[in-house]
């Protein structure tokens, strides 16, 4: 059993409260797994050039001041740090085929836990609570986001298997559930040349979903190829910086619900998630059923 929560922004208006908004929304979620949480926040793009990378220290601490001007020196162009507890998010016009090597040889044991021109993601062992305020996510702003607390079932309690997953650029997925046929996904997965981070099972849905983004396929037909691929029961909630987006199993076993405004499309685990938006009582609300996809776009 695990929770999960995610909103997207339509108004304008509600961007400087996303992080709050998010933060509430999955604290009430706690009791649906204490072992680790993390939110994904979309801010608007940086331009054409600039990149983000959410990182992490792996543990103890860490001069990220330093390690952004060891980078600077190894890729030459500006390396910018905004550290936050254990995390940090740089900014660089470096992109990623350069900038992700240049880092393995300068501080091997950082974690990348996102990579992108919009998405920063912040995760961690502890619950909602701990990680909202280790991580400042009340103050963050932006248009979209989504969240996650964990109840281990198929692998490790570490900050690494958390929550979110980000295969690629301004991919996220949070799940709650478990998939029965997720290793042999892995290992073609892996013949194809896919890297895991992780055992985890959710990474297998998230790197599936990223190759069929790759492959030119849009989000709603990547979640449709998982659909026939992975076996299990799950609800899936899948962000791009343009897309949100949900899907369940063919039984729909897990918990799922939607609120919709002209302000917001809003997903939690359960209702109480969302209780305390904006607006609810003014909403469409409604649960997805079995193998039921719904896409939204900026």
């Amino acid at each position: 059993m695990c929770g999960i929560v995610g909103l997207h922004l339509r108004s304008p208006s509600l961007e400087p409260e996303l992080g709050m908004l998010l933060a509430e929304m999955l604290v009430a979620m706690t009791d649906r797994g204490p072992d680790s949480a993390g939110i994904a926040i979309y801010e608007d793009e940086k331009p054409d050039t600039e990149h983000r990378y959410s990182l992490h220290s792996g543990g103890g601490s860490l001069d990220w001041l330093r390690l952004a001007e060891q980078l600077a020196d190894q890729v030459g162009a500006d390396v910018r740090a905004e550290r936050i507890s254990d995390a940090a998010v740089f900014s660089s016009s470096v992109a990623p085929a350069t900038f992700l090597p240049a880092l393995a040889v300068a501080s091997p044991t950082v974690n990348v836990f996102s990579q992108g021109r919009a998405v920063q993601v912040f995760k961690d062992v502890g619950t909602p609570e701990e990680i909202c305020t280790r991580y400042e996510i009340r103050s963050r702003t932006g248009y979209q986001g989504l969240g996650h607390t964990r109840m281990a079932t198929e692998s490790a309690v570490t900050t690494e298997h958390s929550h979110p997953f980000s295969p690629a650029g301004d991919i996220c997925l949070v799940h709650n559930g478990s998939f029965s046929n997720y290793a042999s996904v892995r290992r073609d997965l892996i013949d194809q040349g896919a890297v895991f981070d992780t055992d985890n099972d959710s990474e297998v849905a998230a790197r599936l979903i990223a190759r069929e983004l790759s492959r030119g396929k849009g989000l709603g037909e990547a979640l449709e190829r998982l659909l026939d691929s992975l076996d299990g029961f799950y609800t899936l909630l899948v962000t791009t910086a343009d897309e949100f987006a949900v899907v369940r199993d063919p039984f729909a076993c897990k918990p799922a619900v939607i609120a919709e405004t002209d302000d917001y499309i809003a997903f939690g685990s359960e209702y109480r998630a969302l209780a305390g938006l904006p607006g609810i009582d003014k909403a469409r609300v409604f649960e997805p059923g079995p193998e039921e996809l719904f896409v939204w776009s900026r």
